[in-house]
């Protein structure tokens, strides 16, 4: 087991779109692809060309990203019947994308054969050649996932067996084999998989879905049986019950079931940051009480846990949390928090003694905001300047002294509707040198007239200020209970088309917080630009 090599693919920005509270804008998919290829992910499934426009511009713009090990993979389906390979829409579209590889599906249960795309058994087995063998031919490895194959293989098992020979005889380099409805138990796959390694000579895949609460479990068991290829989401999102979590594959992989070549990859310290940063990108709040990254993963509050802890922490460990980036906690004690500071800092690049004084006050500060609502995975820009504000190395650039926001309802209807509003920010700031600027500036709304004011009043003395561009903003309500007198948190995603950052505010009012976050923005790209720096935060 420690000598087989296994990958990684990555359908986050896909399959795991399909949940029901996730929507990705194309800057947080081309963020998230940065991150997957930083942590070490051999493959990212960016989405399907010919589904939709957002999709087909991610091909554009992910050629424009200095990615260093990752692959992208484009999806799409088989031809349609009554098409040749080569003047199918959908095919052609994938070629245009110009991945890495391609990865299309086909059907292999008779049912779906038969019922959803009304054609014959033999006809089906035709098309998956002929699709496969196309995009070989146009210079693509190709992936071929055998959509519900395990459903299909208990219906008529000679049937799905023929799918994934039709594919492997058109050039697939690897046959992924799904549970697409999630409801194959262990005993009936690991039967299975024997099956399916006894009829095929190319490597095969392992995809599942969760609504069994067996996707990872299966995973690994694929793994354990032979398969080559894991593919799976960041914190299992997905449609329904969700995907396979690669957050608990990953680990296990690496610290239970010895594959080194892929501990020796992966930023596995990193998996709870990543797990984390894309909750929030996806603006969902992390799930406490997931395995390995959840942030009770490690916490302890029986006092009988908490006194074997502290003598030995394996005592109720399965593992250090460290290997995973997580921490240990004590919930009625919180423990340390100073390694945590001390890490931040190298990974920002900081030169920080372990005996500076300032660590405690970064700490309390810390956590008094976090008290607050602030969150700052996807915020990091936001606390690497609180770093260096209790560090003293934080740039003068400008202090605020004024601000003022006007809104003009103008004719509203008897209904209580709007016809015009007019939204002006005022501002005034003083500069470094001690220079005064006092400007206005509108915007069709509070935020957007913020931004513009702020830019006006800057631009003269920091012109790079131009190339911000505010990329996304997302508002969460924390205390939903208390209505329009609910705390509000803002994350904003901003760019030069260089770096990606993102910075976080929170207030009671959500133009304060909007406010707070639009700052830190402008600010770290000043930062930025005097450390000539090319961190992505």
């Amino acid at each position: 087991m420690k000598n087989k090599t296994i990958e990684i693919y990555d359908t986050t920005l896909r399959d795991g779109t399909q949940a029901e509270e996730i929507a990705l804008s194309l800057e947080d998919k081309l963020r998230l692809t940065l991150a997957m290829d930083k942590f070490g992910i051999h493959y990212v499934e960016g989405g399907w060309p010919g589904s939709n426009p957002k999709d087909a511009h991610y091909f554009q713009e992910v050629r424009k990203l200095d990615l260093k090990q990752i692959k992208i993979a484009a999806f799409g389906s088989t031809r349609r019947a009554s098409v040749k390979a080569e003047e199918d829409k959908n095919l052609k579209l994938l070629v245009e994308s110009k991945p890495d590889v391609i990865t299309i599906f086909g059907k292999s249960w008779n049912l779906h054969v038969t019922e959803a795309l009304n054609i014959s058994l033999e006809e089906n087995l035709v098309l998956i050649e002929d699709s496969v063998a196309y995009l070989v031919a146009e210079g693509f490895p190709v992936f071929f996932d055998a959509e519900h194959f395990f459903d299909g293989y208990k219906a008529d098992a000679t049937y799905a067996l023929q799918v994934l020979q039709a594919a492997e005889k058109g050039g697939a380099e690897i046959v992924v084999l799904c549970d697409t409805n999630g409801g194959t138990l262990p005993t009936e796959m690991e039967e299975i998989l024997k099956d399916v390694k006894r009829n095929i000579t190319i490597p095969f895949g392992i995809h599942t879905h969760n609504d069994s609460e067996l996707a990872v479990a299966n995973s690994l068991l694929a793994v354990q049986i032979g398969a080559s290829q894991v593919q799976g989401t960041i914190n299992g999102y997905g449609e329904r019950c969700g995907n396979a979590n690669l957050c608990s594959i990953l680990p296990n992989l690496v610290l239970k079931m010895g594959f080194k070549e892929l501990g020796e990859r992966l930023e596995l310290s990193k998996l709870t940051h990543l797990a984390q940063f894309v909750s929030e990108i996806a603006n969902l709040q992390p799930r406490k009480h997931q395995a390995f990254v959840g942030q009770s993963a490690f916490a302890h509050k029986g006092g009988i846990h908490v006194s074997a802890i502290r003598k030995n922490a394996s005592t109720y460990e399965h593992i250090p949390p460290s290997t995973v980036g997580n921490t240990q906690r004590v919930l009625v004690s919180d423990l340390s928090g100073r390694a945590n500071i001390e890490y931040k800092a190298k990974e920002f690049g900081i030169q920080l003694n372990p005996k500076d004084p300032a660590i405690s006050a970064i700490l309390a500060e810390l956590k008094q905001l976090e008290d607050q609502g602030f969150v700052y995975e996807g915020a990091e820009a936001s606390f690497k300047m609180l770093m260096l504000k209790h560090l003293n190395r934080l740039p003068d650039v400008f202090e605020i002294d004024r601000l003022q926001i006007s809104v003009l309802l103008n004719d509203i209807t008897q209904n209580g509707i709007m016809d015009e509003t007019i939204t002006e920010a005022v501002i005034k700031l003083k500069t470094p040198d001690g220079k005064i600027v006092h400007t206005a500036a509108e915007g069709n709304g509070p935020v957007h007239a913020l931004d513009n004011a702020l830019r006006k009043a800057l631009v003269q003395f920091y012109p790079a200020i131009a190339t911000i561009k505010l990329v996304d903003f997302k508002v969460r309500i924390l205390d939903e209970k208390a209505g329009t007198e609910a705390k509000t948190r803002v994350l904003i995603q901003s760019t030069d088309c260089k770096h990606f950052w993102g910075t976080v505010g929170v207030s009671g009012n959500v133009i304060e917080a909007s406010w707070y976050a639009l700052l830190d923005s402008i600010k770290y790209k000043l930062l930025l630009d005097s450390e000539g720096s090319e961190n992505t935060l």
